[in-house]
């Protein structure tokens, strides 16, 4: 058998510190200040606000992660994991259209005119996919239009430098309750495609929300921040899953092939090979047939060895603690403008338990990130923030509930629309702002 991390340890240690890692402190950290760069600041602009969900027509059923974006624009945003949306337009754009899409579905463009403030209702109807498309030619070797996919990025994705809006939700879960909550406003100052510069990232605005009491004395952080959400665009990073070495420890296979934005897409599914033993990838690549062009992906880590797979996630923890992951998953995003495609939304899960020496239950816990392209524009002058302002890949977001008094924290900025339980989440947040406010106090205890 082959052991995978004998022959590949560099391509594991970047994986590693790339994608998702713990660190778990025996106490709680002292909340700090909560940050705003006075510099990024600009006039907040007039905008109109549309709410709803995107459903299927038939079945009624919430679409998780369709795409809304403003025709003749850059702003766009997604639906949330029960298919709502929270879309902020500038009121100048009265006569837009806004353009819904979703895997496997006919694309739908609706005048702005259409939207009302509220509960909005957006029926999507399932793409067919014509006669002369099932019978369409399939390439016979699924790996090689991989490869193919992975060495065109420079004709197909962005290559000129670009300065993005993006919006970043970082959540806790003990089981089911809401134990933390993160989110921010970043600008991302992406670098081409095709240059080996990592991309830049500088925190604009943010808030964040920790009940302590709820995490068996351990204060959980995230470390990566925005960057775990960043380092899943594949075609920017393909190092952390499909460097040119890792390729053939994977097999692939053509799966069933499906449409979005009125384009017919492969599907190529993947997984590690059976003779390799060490925790690998998983899942399934989404390519534009007539393109060649990878526009999402949605994977997972095959956690065959538990401990190994603790060794690439968790940085710290406490001595009398083992803690594994049980579920690690990935989705990436892509969107096309005038022909050239660039990263648009991605989300990571990551899963695992505690299990305490000398106590009969173990802790399970979730974690997971997500963060959407709610605007951007060409970065012609190439401007990059210096070292001291830009946020490093070892963030950890600092504590601080100031932000969720203020209903109009984000003000022209688009975001993901909370679910349900995040939403009540913020709202025993500003309650208990309320109440130390009122007993004289300015944190959450």
């Amino acid at each position: 058998m082959i052991r995978k991390h004998d022959i590949t340890r560099t391509t594991f240690r970047s994986v590693a510190t790339a994608l998702a890692v713990l660190a778990l402190f025996a106490a709680p950290l002292s909340a700090s200040a909560f940050f705003q760069d006075p510099v990024e600041q600009e006039e907040e602009a007039e905008y109109n606000l549309y709410k709803g969900e995107v459903l299927d027509a038939s079945s009624k059923k919430p679409l998780v992660f369709a795409s809304l974006s403003v025709e003749e624009s850059n702003i766009s945003t997604i639906t949330n994991t029960e298919g709502e949306f929270s879309l902020k337009i500038p009121s100048d754009l009265t006569q837009a259209n806004i353009t819904v899409s979703f895997l496997g579905y006919s694309t739908q463009s609706i005048p702005l005119s259409q939207l009302k403030e509220e509960r909005n209702k957006i029926l999507m109807v399932p793409s067919v996919l014509k006669l002369n498309e099932v019978n369409v030619e399939v390439p016979k070797d699924a790996e090689s239009l991989v490869r193919e996919v992975l060495k065109s990025k420079g004709e197909n994705y962005f290559d000129d430098p670009t300065l993005m809006t993006a919006f970043y939700r970082e959540t806790i879960k003990k089981r089911r309750k809401n134990v933390s909550l993160s989110e921010a406003v970043v600008n991302i100052y992406k670098t081409p495609y095709t240059s080996l510069k990592k991309d830049g990232v500088k925190l604009y605005k943010a808030r964040k929300s920790t009940d302590y009491s709820k995490l068996d004395t351990v204060a959980l952080k995230l470390q990566g921040g925005p960057f775990n959400a960043l380092f899943i665009d594949i075609m920017k990073y393909p190092e952390y899953i499909f460097s040119p070495e890792s390729l053939d420890y994977y097999t692939f296979r053509f799966d069933h092939s499906t449409r979005v934005n009125d384009k017919l897409i492969y599907v190529i599914s993947f997984e590690q090979l059976p003779e390799i033993l060490d925790p690998l990838y998983k899942g399934q690549l989404y390519i534009d047939a007539e393109n060649k062009i990878l526009t999402s992906a949605i994977y997972s880590l095959n956690i065959t060895d538990r401990e190994m797979a603790a060794r690439m996630f968790v940085r710290r923890k406490p001595k009398n603690a083992k803690v594994w992951p049980t579920d690690v998953a990935y989705r990436v995003d892509y969107r096309e403008k005038n022909g050239k495609w660039y990263y648009s939304y991605s989300n990571v899960l990551l899963e695992f338990k505690v299990n305490w020496d000398k106590r009969l239950f173990n802790s399970v816990y979730s974690m997971t990130c997500e963060m959407a392209v709610t605007d951007w524009k060409k970065n012609m002058m190439e401007d990059f923030p210096k070292a001291k302002d830009r946020i490093k890949t070892s963030i950890i977001l600092s504590d601080e509930a100031i932000g969720f008094a203020d209903p109009d924290f984000w003000g022209q900025y688009n975001i993901i629309e909370p679910e349900k339980s995040i939403e009540s989440a913020i709202k025993k947040i500003q309650r208990q702002l309320r109440r130390a406010s009122s007993d004289g106090g300015t944190s959450i205890p």
